[in-house]
């Protein structure tokens, strides 16, 4: 019976991303209400602060993504091109050092030499690409998706701490909005940490200390502004 092992490995590109949005969605917003709250802010503006941290939070996180990956893959692209050429102008070269790399990963030099010489005959520039560059299909750069990933997840992060402020009341708005903020980011700590094989709690414990920190500090700062005001 053949064995299938499921790794989480392809996840890695896309949950890193989503993860980061969220968080940052969901920490950055309700530190925004907090502050606004803390100053003394009425409800109406801590309402429009908190949407207007959304939208310029949301786009922030795509158009940074975005980049940053585009970069990624830009290098990606430069170093498998150089590695094309010398394929084409010394393949003799590039098998020497493909045998090398398995050598040194524990095959004896005979072995070595025919897994290079067949691993090139199949896809010289994958072989090479995988394993002198470390860049392979599973891991590769994707901008637009790691874009769409921290845009759409801080969205749907950020919008989470405003339910609050809709439905809590005006003499409860910090507790309830810093308290169920909290909750959200323990919740998406023990989604990350599960999806990713990781461990739950300490996932969990990991967003849920520096959320915490986040949204104390920017509430000590919205009180000393309110009060110097």
């Amino acid at each position: 019976m053949r064995h299938i092992e499921v790794h989480k490995t392809h996840r890695t590109g896309w949950l890193r991303a989503a993860v980061l949005g969220a968080n940052d969605g969901i920490v950055s917003t309700a530190s925004l209400i907090l502050g606004v709250a803390a100053a003394g802010g009425s409800a109406a503006s801590i309402l429009v602060a908190g949407v207007a941290g959304l939208v310029a939070g949301a786009m922030s996180m795509a158009a940074g993504e975005y980049v940053s990956v585009s970069s990624q893959a830009d290098t990606e692209r430069s170093d498998l091109e150089r590695e094309r050429k010398e394929l084409a102008a010394d393949p003799a070269h590039e098998h020497a050092e493909l045998t090398d790399i398995y050598v040194g990963r524990g095959l004896d030099k005979e072995l070595a030499s025919r897994v290079a010489t067949q691993l090139m005959a199949h896809d010289a520039l994958g072989a090479h690409g995988r394993d002198e560059l470390g860049i392979s299909e599973t891991l590769a750069a994707r901008p637009v998706q790691a874009a769409l990933a921290s845009a759409g997840t801080f969205a749907v992060g950020a919008a989470l701490p405003l339910l609050t402020v809709l439905w809590a009341p005006e003499s409860l708005l910090m507790y309830a909005v810093a308290g169920s903020s909290l909750l959200f980011l323990m919740l998406l700590g023990v989604l990350a940490g599960y999806t990713g094989g990781a461990s739950v709690v300490t996932a969990a414990a990991r967003v849920t200390f520096w959320g915490a920190l986040a949204m104390g500090l920017t509430a000590g700062v919205g009180v000393l502004f309110g009060v110097t005001a």
